[in-house]
């Protein structure tokens, strides 16, 4: 299973030499394995998601978190949306007030995109999903609903051999207590128990969470502790807050994992990094 990055940022795209080294894109990851091409949700970054080459297969299937805009803003920019001989599937969370469909039209369409959706050439389907299990081409997904503001899935993705976490908006320390030691009542940790990677949000210092309580993302220490519950074997960090410059990204990085010992590898999500798990 083959990872690449293509988007980190969280909220709005940043610009700049202060954020050049890991990247001012919004949330987008490129899964691929035997030839089956999966792009995790539709940020900025998804503009450089799969450009080059068209699929043997013919299809993409593109797996959304949630529709907030800094993860379907790159949607509208994607080469094969546009290309009637490409399937494209769309994954999104379902919702007890509007379908998929509905929501999605409200931003491909005037006036804030030109092209209305249901004019794009391509073969689209639209699937809505919850608590589901699914089968795409040699991944087996487990969509899990997480805490974080609207309807907001997190995914498991399961290969032949390897598993990865995609977890870019999620705050599981929403509580009295913080993060709860009993598994059973951490949101999102089934989705995350003993994977090969877990991409998750640390969008906070511990001091800045102090003030964000509610807003949805979590602290580095959060995304720390999460992970050693959950028991994986590396965690990057993602989501980074676009006011945090690269200097401040590895300062807060530093100060985190130096307050505990942790016994996975850790670090911070950059744009372009590719990772491939056995």
């Amino acid at each position: 299973m083959k990872i690449t990055i293509r988007g980190v940022r969280g909220s709005i795209p940043t610009s700049g030499p202060e954020t050049n080294y890991y990247g001012g894109n919004t949330s987008c990851v490129e899964v691929s394995e035997e030839g089956w091409i999966l792009v995790l949700d539709g940020g900025s970054g998804m503009r450089h998601a799969n450009m080059q080459h068209k699929p043997a297969n013919s299809r993409v299937d593109i797996l959304l978190t949630h529709l907030h805009l800094d993860h379907i803003q790159g949607l509208g920019f994607f080469k094969h949306l546009f290309d009637p001989s490409m399937q494209v599937h769309i994954w999104g969370p379902a919702s007890h007030t509007k379908s998929l469909h509905s929501r999605l039209i409200r931003y491909l369409s005037p006036p804030l995109f030109p092209v209305h959706i249901r004019d794009l050439p391509c073969q689209l389907h639209l699937h809505e999903v919850d608590n589901s299990i699914f089968d795409i081409g040699p991944f087996t997904i487990q969509s899990g609903f997480i805490i974080h503001l609207g309807p907001t899935l997190g995914f498991r993705i399961s290969g032949r051999q390897s598993t990865f976490t995609y977890i870019p908006d999620h705050e599981p320390a929403l509580g009295m207590r913080g993060i709860l030691q009993d598994k059973k009542w951490i949101s999102g940790i089934d989705l995350a128990e003993a994977a090969d990677l877990l991409l998750h949000d640390a969008q906070y210092s511990q001091s800045e969470y102090k003030d964000k309580i509610g807003w949805g993302h979590s602290s580095m220490d959060d995304a720390f502790l999460f992970a050693s519950i959950a028991g994986v074997k590396h965690l990057l960090l993602t989501h980074h807050d676009p006011s945090h410059t690269d200097d401040q990204l590895n300062e807060i990085f530093c100060a985190t994992k130096n307050r505990r010992d942790y016994s996975f590898i850790h670090g911070l999500a950059m744009e372009g990094m590719e990772i491939n798990l056995p």
